[in-house]
């Protein structure tokens, strides 16, 4: 049930998900929305609200309590028991204005609730409202994933992202590589330099690193001038030969504020052709010891152990 046109939507536009049995509403609020900003799906049957949210993840979900089969309390319950439903926000929608539902509906995580029969202004209020709340807490939350000076993604982050990496990688027995790698000497930058130098080579080696991986991977920065990359469906030998054009263009940067200073990584890789039955912690583990490794063995120089043959291999 779809009577937009097609070629009037932006995909850009948030999506809001009506759930309610009567078809004038779904109509009136197709009609009386649509110069508004978003995309709206019906559906007339609460039973298939909480798959079809998993599937589409609105932006917001507008929820008639009072339907047959199973209700919006119901409904409500499921989509807050649901992680991936979790912080959609629910706008209820009820013919009945009792103190005890929205007592209920509050309790159960809806962000309001509105009777019917509504005022479109007031719905349109809380729309924008409701929308605009959820945008805030989406760019927080990706701020909280981010570091500060670099950009890159930070140790929170990286945690999340490399146990997703791991466990899909488990299931499906594709290859995985992790990369670990430290800036040489980086103490004497700041020490001699200063640290706004020292921060400017961060800053620019995030940016090199932003240059130098593909779209798939995943950069990070692991802490102070320690470094990571998370390689998905990519062999040992692949992640090293994206990390050796790292590490060569690194040696090749003339700094500004120390021109005659060249500054080297030292990288440890971990890595395999297929994942199943290596735990997620041996990558991380075997990736910073062969980052140590390549400090003992003169710096600037990648050691990479490929997990299933249990190969070590030590480039300069």
């Amino acid at each position: 049930m779809n009577p937009v046109d097609p070629s009037m939507i932006n995909d850009q536009d948030p999506l809001v998900l009506v759930v309610d049995d009567c078809e004038f509403v779904h109509r009136l609020l197709h009609a009386r929305l649509r110069s508004e900003s978003i995309r709206i799906e019906s559906l007339l049957h609460g039973t298939e609200a909480v798959e079809h949210a998993i599937r589409s993840v609105p932006a917001l979900i507008l929820l008639d309590l009072n339907m047959p089969e199973m209700d919006g309390f119901e409904i409500l319950r499921r989509l807050k028991d649901e992680p991936k439903t979790i912080h959609i926000p629910v706008i209820v929608l009820s013919g009945q204005d009792s103190a005890e539902d929205k007592v209920t509906a509050f309790d159960l995580g809806a962000v309001d609730f509105i009777s019917k029969p509504f005022d479109m202004t007031e719905l349109r209020a809380r729309i924008r409202v409701a929308l605009r709340m959820q945008a805030l807490l989406q760019m927080l939350a990706q701020r909280a994933q981010i570091d500060g000076l670099t950009g890159l993604c930070n140790r929170a982050s990286f945690d999340a992202r490399w146990q997703q990496e791991h466990e899909r990688a488990s299931r499906s027995g594709s290859s995985l590589s992790l990369a670990m790698f430290d800036l040489d000497e980086f103490k004497s930058i700041n020490d001699t330099y200063g640290h706004p130098a020292g921060d400017a080579v961060l800053v620019g080696l995030a940016q090199l690193i932003n240059k130098t991986v593909r779209v798939s991977d995943v950069a990070c920065r692991y802490g102070g001038e320690e470094f990571a990359i998370i390689f998905p469906e990519t062999s040992p030998s692949e992640a090293n030969a994206i990390c050796e054009r790292l590490r060569v263009a690194c040696e090749q940067i003339i700094w500004p504020k120390h021109p005659g200073r060249a500054v080297t990584l030292s990288i440890g890789i971990a890595g395999t052709n297929c994942a199943q039955g290596l735990p997620g912690a041996q990558w991380i583990e075997t990736a910073d010891r062969n980052l140590y490794a390549a400090k003992r063995a003169g710096r600037n120089r990648i050691v990479m152990t490929d997990l299933g043959t249990g190969n070590l291999r030590v480039a300069s």
